[in-house]
């Protein structure tokens, strides 16, 4: 089956943690997508939203889990689906950083491979349209 990903980078004129902050609290990284989210399982570390948290994103019969599988504040979230899904060996990365002229960076890639043939191009478009569009939106949000 066929491997995609998608590698979005961006700069914001928005403080790091500020960032951070909107990306990693599950129910503002919903209002990020537009989609619906909500934190169905806390993290056993200090931040609810951190490592082992576990997030329903959607509706019904269409909504999905992910969980997240590495967390270091102010600088990194790793996630994969962790329910039925159309894609598997799904991985998301958001690395943060700090630029030189004190604007806060991020690397967003997410990796995905297909499991019905054919359907993966139109996952992955549907998936870059609407973060890209989101990500757009960080200096109102965050």
């Amino acid at each position: 089956m066929a491997t995609y990903t998608i590698q979005i980078e961006d700069t914001f004129d928005v403080s790091q943690d500020r960032v951070f902050a909107l990306f990693s609290d599950h129910k503002r990284f919903g209002d990020l997508l537009g989609a619906p989210v909500k934190r169905i399982k806390d993290s056993d570390q200090a931040d609810p939203n951190g490592l082992g948290s576990v997030r329903k994103i959607g509706f019904g019969l269409l909504a999905l889990e992910e969980t997240v599988t590495g967390f270091e504040p102010d600088s990194l979230i790793e996630y994969t689906i962790t329910s039925l899904s159309p894609i598997r060996n799904h991985q998301g990365r958001i690395r943060f950083s700090e630029t030189s002229d004190g604007q806060t960076r991020i690397d967003y890639t997410i990796s995905f491979e297909e499991i019905i043939p054919f359907t993966g191009a139109l996952i992955h478009s549907t998936l870059e349209k609407g973060l890209r569009r989101g990500i757009k939106r960080v200096p109102e949000l965050a």
